[in-house]
C-alpha cells in the first residue's frame, strides 16, 4: 500500500553569529549549511496495518510523514501510496487519507463538534446516508452523545481529542497518520482512544502512529520502524524489538539479609535502594536464571522477586543512542 524508496531531503540552513558585527556580516555573506533530514529511507506498509514510526527528537520521522502526506517534496528517492504521488497527486491523494494531531486541532472552537462534522461532510463530498451512518457509529462508540452538540471550547481535552478522531475518520480513509494522539489525555481517555483505533484497524484502515508515549506502541503496534540521524535503524515486529538486546529480564529483588557482591558477568545493577533492595538486568546468555535465584536464595533468602520482560523503554533507548 505504502513503498518508500531512497527516500532523501536536505534541507539548506545558514549559519549566523551572535555578535553585532556578525550579524551585519550575514547580510552580505551568509555561511551555508546543508542539512540531510532523510538519508536513502526504504520501507513498505501493507494494507491494514499498524505501525509504531518511532525517533528521537531531531531524526526525521516529522520530515518522513510530510512527505508521506503531500506536504513537503523530498530532495530525491520515491514514494508511491495506492498509485498516488503524495506530492503530485494531491487533491485525488488526501481525500484517501485522514490525519490526527496531538497539538493542532481541526475542530473549530467557537461552534459544537457536529457543526465541524457537517464541514467536514461538505468537503469531502459524503453522502448523506453513509455521514449519518458512520458519525452515529462513532460518536456512540467513543460515548460523545451529550457531547458533540457543546462548543468546542467548552470541551476537556479528552472530549476533544475523541472528536478530533472522528473528523479525521468521516470520510472512512484508508491511511490514517497519527501523531501523538494521545498527548495530555488521562487514562480513561487513552484507553477509549486505543480502543477506537483497534477497532477501526480490525476494518482495514492502516494506521502510522508517530508517539513519545511507548506505552501507546507497546498496546496499540504490531510492527515498529525506528528513524534515527536520518536513518532507518530498526524494522520489524515488536517481538524482534524485544529481542534486540538479546535475552534479558527486569528483576527487582528484595532479601532478608544484606545482599552478595553483584558485581559478575551478565548482571547489570540499575537501581540500588538498600542493601536489601535492588532493581536489576539480567542477561541469560551469561547468566541462568534459576542459577541466579539459587544463589541469591542460599547467601541472602529471597523475600520477594519480580520477574518481567525488558521494558521497551529501555531498548528505545539503546536504538536511539546508537549512531
Amino acid at each position: 500500500m505504502i513503498k518508500v524508496d531512497k527516500l532523501t531531503k536536505t534541507y539548506t540552513t545558514y549559519e549566523r553569529g551572535g555578535t553585532f558585527r556578525e550579524a551585519l556580516k550575514s547580510l552580505v555573506v551568509r555561511k551555508k549549511k546543508m542539512v540531510e533530514a532523510l538519508k536513502e529511507v526504504s520501507f513498505e506498509i501493507g494494507e491494514g496495518e499498524l505501525i509504531g514510526f518511532l525517533g528521537p527528537n531531531g531524526a526525521g520521522k516529522s520530515t518522513t510523514l510530510k512527505i508521506l502526506t503531500g506536504i513537503l517534496y523530498p530532495t530525491s528517492g520515491a514514494v508511491e501510496i495506492m498509485g498516488y504521488v503524495p506530492w503530485k497527486d494531491r487533491k485525488k491523494y488526501v481525500a484517501n487519507i485522514g490525519a490526527v494531531f496531538g497539538q493542532k486541532s481541526q475542530l473549530l472552537f467557537d461552534i459544537p463538534p457536529m457543526d465541524s462534522f457537517l464541514l467536514n461532510q461538505s468537503i469531502y463530498n459524503i453522502p448523506e446516508q453513509a455521514f449519518r451512518k458512520t458519525m452515529n457509529e462513532m460518536v456512540e462508540m467513543l460515548d460523545l452523545e451529550k457531547i458533540v452538540r457543546k462548543p468546542t471550547r467548552q470541551l476537556s481535552l479528552g472530549e476533544r481529542m475523541k472528536c478530533e478522531f472522528i473528523m479525521a475518520m468521516l470520510h472512512r480513509p484508508k491511511i490514517v497518520f497519527l501523531d501523538e494522539p494521545t498527548i495530555g489525555l488521562d487514562v480513561i481517555a487513552k484507553g477509549k482512544i486505543r480502543d477506537f483505533i483497534h477497532e477501526q484497524n480490525k476494518n482495514g484502515t492502516t494506521f502510522i502512529l508517530t508517539t513519545h508515549d511507548l506505552e501507546d506502541v507497546e498496546q496499540l503496534a504490531k510492527r515498529v520502524i525506528v528513524v534515527n540521524h536520518g536513518e532507518i535503524v530498526f524494522d520489524n515486529s515488536m517481538d524482534h524489538l524485544r529481542k534486540h538486546l538479546g535475552d534479558k529480564k527486569s528483576v527487582h529483588v528484595t532479601t532478608r539479609n544484606p545482599l552478595p557482591s553483584l558485581a559478575q558477568p551478565g548482571i547489570l545493577i540499575r537501581k540500588q535502594h538498600s542493601n536489601r533492595d535492588v532493581e536489576l538486568e539480567l542477561d541469560l546468555s551469561k547468566l541462568k536464571l534459576n542459577e541466579f535465584i539459587k544463589e541469591m536464595n542460599e547467601k541472602s533468602i529471597i523475600n520477594d522477586m519480580s520477574i518481567e520482560s525488558l521494558e521497551i523503554e529501555n531498548i528505545i533507548k539503546d536504538l536511539y543512542s546508537q549512531e
